[in-house]
């Protein structure tokens, strides 16, 4: 590794924006926070595409009740619930007149239609499939594997002396609860996302940013990742 290593830290989302993956492009050692409380109203389930009407949120159906309190890499997926059929169905219709739906609707369709069980295993899976057309090279680790203890802010500093990095890099979410002073005690930088969103091409009419990366691929095809790597290209505070 460089004399400067760079780790991130992110929960596993459903489709995620294009922030997740400016995260992904920035750090040297990136770490899936699978094993941490499930917000049933987070973006680990769900995410939004763009409709005529403005955004469209698609969600996985997921089992919550008397679980209150389980981790992310414990959430099952509503198998009852005919989600995927749906959720092809709404990306066939909002992109029928995109010229690159061809392009990602099989591998998506494949992916899709397996029969998922645990949500984050879903999860991980499309956003390994989402870095490959996005030309992202980047190993990911599960934080359930290293067996790292420690809460919020120790345990992240933790993961970082694990693996040797010098920087933290974080997003401004985290102002609110990080403990730069105790990084900064132990020679690691924090640095923060300031993520520059790019204005692309899209369908139904005026530009809206923050959607699921799928939003990027399927209005731009091959140039979605030239594209984001452009708007990677700064943005760190």
């Amino acid at each position: 590794m460089s004399s400067t290593t760079t780790l991130a830290v992110l929960q596993p989302g459903y489709l995620p924006w294009l922030g997740f993956f400016d995260q992904l492009l920035r750090c040297d050692v990136f770490v899936l926070y699978d094993d941490v409380p499930y917000d049933k109203h987070g973006w680990r389930n769900r995410n939004r595409l763009k409709s005529a009407r403005g955004p469209q949120w698609i969600s996985v159906p997921v089992l919550h009740s008397g679980r209150f309190g389980q981790r992310v890499l414990d959430v099952e997926i509503d198998g009852a619930a005919p989600w995927a059929r749906k959720h092809l169905g709404t990306i066939r219709h909002l992109y029928a007149a995109s010229s690159h739906l061809d392009a990602y609707l099989g591998e998506l369709t494949g992916l899709l239609s397996r029969p998922w069980r645990m949500l984050v295993d879903l999860d991980v899976a499309l956003i390994e499939q989402m870095c490959a057309w996005l030309d992202i090279q980047r190993a990911m680790l599960r934080a359930s594997k290293l067996g790292i203890p420690g809460k919020r802010s120790e345990r992240l500093l933790r993961l970082c002396q694990h693996f040797g990095a010098t920087r933290y890099l974080t997003g401004d979410a985290a102002r609110s609860y990080l403990d730069v002073a105790l990084f900064e005690a132990a020679g690691i930088e924090v640095t923060w996302q300031t993520f520059q969103h790019p204005v692309y091409p899209q369908l139904h009419g005026e530009f809206v940013p923050c959607l699921s990366a799928l939003d990027l691929l399927l209005n731009c095809g091959k140039e979605s990742g030239a594209m984001l790597a452009a708007a990677s290209a700064g943005g760190i505070e």
